[in-house]
């Protein structure tokens, strides 16, 4: 029976001198999770939604470094608020859970980490109270506390995504703060109007942008190329408007959005530069995350979550992994009292950094190869040990910070190889130039998953010979029994003190490492099976993403990722840091990382990237997607198409050959603690049942 509190039932009011500056915690609903399913020993769980209150102190060393603290909002105690909605999932009997806290960073305002670690969990979760809701309740057999948390303050409500309301900065006099905005804009279909954007992949929309200062666009610039490193094409102003299109043929003013009567055409890059009023004050994210997280940890009033001993553990996914590598770089992970929040983080697929302490930020933002290439993510430290870029010419970690205050927490950094390809992944491995493997700190591990994508594909691939925006189908080699295993590593080590298995990454000294012009990629030949055309690139096309010194004005702090943006596109340095991409085997898949079994004993070409189709950005990265080849299911078919990869038939010439090369790649991860020995069996049992495919 579902305990519903519809207006407010539990309110958690605290004094002033609480700990964590949360000031009051509203609990608007407790129900069964999951249709009151129990897991194991741990039982049922329950779900619980509500708000949290806090308030930060601007003149609080901790807090100064909040681009524009000082201009947000004061209550009469000089103190500035914030509100955020919060979900938690936890045991029904608290006692029986694994004493762990598992506080996920939400991906643009969405859950990620139920996907990412329960098999046959929704790629975004949905109803938690649902029966079938639960995949296979991995999390949950394990015992974590589930806590959810809106951090990010430019997202569209909607689609159960948890928010923080915006703060908006003025000057001390209350007039509007302005300043300088670019905003990249694409669509999947033609259209005369769009929204201002503040990513491709963030659901945001008005109120949610920065509006216009002014109606008149004749300060303005919009230009359009079909390339990221075409040159610019400027679209005249009397040709677009800001304001709506309307049917009749009349422009309806509006400050966030934009009119262009001869249409927006997709696979096309459009970046408008224009005055924008009202920035946010972002980086409250980033200390209301240390907040909640001390609060839910230390505070025994009435907290819903409280148990004496607990261990915290931060995770997120892709953005969610660059909001926590800034949040550990820019000190974050010590509480108001000088202590350590989170015990441990798990950045995953989260290469760089993230914008969010920026005046008119756009967190939403990443770091593609032809869309998002010229924003905020990837300033130098990109490792977690201090070095020296001759570049830029400091020293600097992602670390100094928490090793200064001791409240590092242990960190394990877990990616895919398209983020080696189209994330710049490499430099969290070496030198900024990519000469030499650089060793981590004690308390790191990273681990690349081998021969992955972003996130895998679903399954059943789609035919071709389009697929969406990319040439070749989309890798689904999956990952969550890789994740998984790394999960309970990560919790015995950060609770226990176990220690983990070493890092498992790809190496400059023995040649798994290499610029990306040096990778043996097989010459597969084109539409050889079903339309795939040749991965190989045409001359002088580059396929990984390339890093400069991005210049943004001297109002911005490169070394922070924080400040005022006020060159805008910014001045691109000359000199390049070093990327280099994994080196493959004969077949195209990666020779180190996490080689999964499906990698290990594989149907196919698993890559770490994909190119865009014709009038999609093409022969650039399509965005966030790797590709799969599969191989010919005969000697005779390969033979006729050229492929000089072998074939099913002369790889696996019966099932018991496949299955025992199968059982042996489960035993070798096994043993190396990168796949759980009930998963093993799992995926063993599968091979046996259905034998060797000609596709995933």
């Amino acid at each position: 029976m579902r305990l519903l509190t519809a207006v407010l039932l539990a309110v958690v009011s605290l004094s002033p001198a609480a700990r964590a500056r949360i000031t009051r915690i509203e609990i608007t609903q407790t129900e069964p999770a999951f249709a009151g399913q129990g897991f194991g020993t741990v039982g049922p769980y329950q779900h619980l939604t509500g708000r949290a209150y806090g308030e930060l102190d601007p003149a609080d060393p901790r807090n100064a470094i909040i681009q524009d603290i000082r201009l947000a909002p004061h209550n009469a105690r000089g103190m500035v608020e914030y509100s955020t909605g919060i979900e938690l999932l936890k045991p029904a009997d608290q006692t029986r859970g694994n004493g762990v806290l598992f506080f996920e960073v939400v991906n643009r305002g969405r859950r990620l980490a139920l996907y990412a670690f329960d098999n046959g969990f929704a790629r975004v979760a949905g109803d938690l109270t649902a029966a079938t809701g639960a995949g296979d309740g991995y999390l949950f057999q394990q015992g974590y506390t589930m806590i959810w948390f809106g951090w990010q303050q430019d997202v569209t409500a909607g689609d159960g995504r948890l928010l923080m309301p915006p703060v908006i900065a003025h000057h001390a006099d209350g007039s509007a703060i302005t300043g300088t905005v670019r905003s990249e804009m694409t669509t999947p279909v033609a259209t005369p109007a769009l929204a201002i954007s503040s990513s491709w992949q963030t659901a945001a929309a008005p109120p949610d942008v920065y509006p216009a200062v002014s109606l008149d666009n004749s300060g303005a610039s919009l230009t359009v190329r079909s390339r990221e490193q075409d040159p610019r094409v400027p679209i005249p102003n009397d040709a677009w408007h800001f304001g709506q299109c309307g049917a009749d043929g009349v422009v309806t003013p509006d400050a966030t959005h934009l009119c262009y009567p001869p249409g927006f055409q997709p696979g096309r890059l459009y970046e408008l530069i224009y005055q924008a009023r009202d920035p946010k004050v972002l980086g409250i994210g980033f200390a209301a995350t240390r907040d909640l997280g001390a609060f839910f940890r230390t505070d025994r009033s009435d907290n819903p979550v409280w148990r004496p001993g607990q261990t915290a553990i931060i995770e997120g996914t892709s953005q969610s992994g660059r909001m926590v590598r800034t949040f550990l770089h820019l000190g974050f992970n010590e509480d108001e009292t000088g202590k350590r929040v989170f015990d441990g983080a798990y950045p995953h697929i989260g290469g760089g950094l993230i914008p969010l302490n920026v005046r008119f930020g756009q967190p939403g933002r990443a770091w593609g190869e032809q869309v998002d290439h010229l924003y905020p993510a990837y300033d130098f430290p990109f490792t977690y040990a201090k070095q020296h870029d001759p570049l830029t010419g400091r020293d600097q970690g992602l670390l100094d910070r928490c090793t200064k205050t001791r409240t590092c927490p242990d960190i394990f950094h877990v990616a895919t190889v398209l983020e080696m390809w189209e994330g710049r992944q490499s430099l969290g491995l070496t030198d900024p130039a990519g000469r030499h493997d650089l060793d981590a700190p004690p308390n790191v591990r990273t681990y690349i998953m081998a021969s992955t994508q972003h996130g895998p594909a679903s399954l059943p691939l789609p035919a071709g010979p389009v697929f969406g925006n990319c040439q070749q189908q989309p890798n689904p080699n999956q990952q969550v029994w890789t994740m998984r295993a790394l999960l309970k590593a990560f919790t015995g080590w950060v609770r226990d003190g176990d220690l983990p298995p070493p890092s498992v990454v790809p190496h400059i000294a023995d040649g798994t490492m290499v610029a990306p012009d040096q990778v043996r990629f097989p010459p597969i030949p084109a539409n050889a099976y079903g339309g795939v055309t040749r991965p190989a690139l045409p001359p002088g096309v580059r396929v990984y993403d390339t890093l400069h010194v991005l210049d943004y004005g001297p109002g911005y702090r490169a070394g922070d990722t924080s400040g005022v943006l006020s060159v805008e596109p910014p001045r691109v340095g000359t000199a390049s840091y070093g990327v280099l991409v994994p080196q493959v085997d004969a077949d195209g898949n990666d020779l180190a990382g996490v080689r999964s079994v499906f990698v290990q004993v594989p149907i196919g070409t698993y890559t770490g990237w994909n190119l865009g189709r014709k009038d999609r950005f093409e022969n650039g990265m399509c965005n966030l997607q790797g590709s799969f080849i599969p191989f010919a299911a005969t000697k005779a078919e390969r033979e006729a198409a050229g492929d000089p990869r072998l074939s099913l038939e002369e790889r696996y010439p019966t099932k018991q050959a496949y299955v025992t090369a199968f059982r042996a790649a489960a035993d070798r991860l096994v043993g190396a603690r990168l796949l759980l020995p009930e998963d093993a069996t799992r995926l063993v049992a599968e091979a046996e049942r259905t034998g060797v495919r000609s596709g995933p």
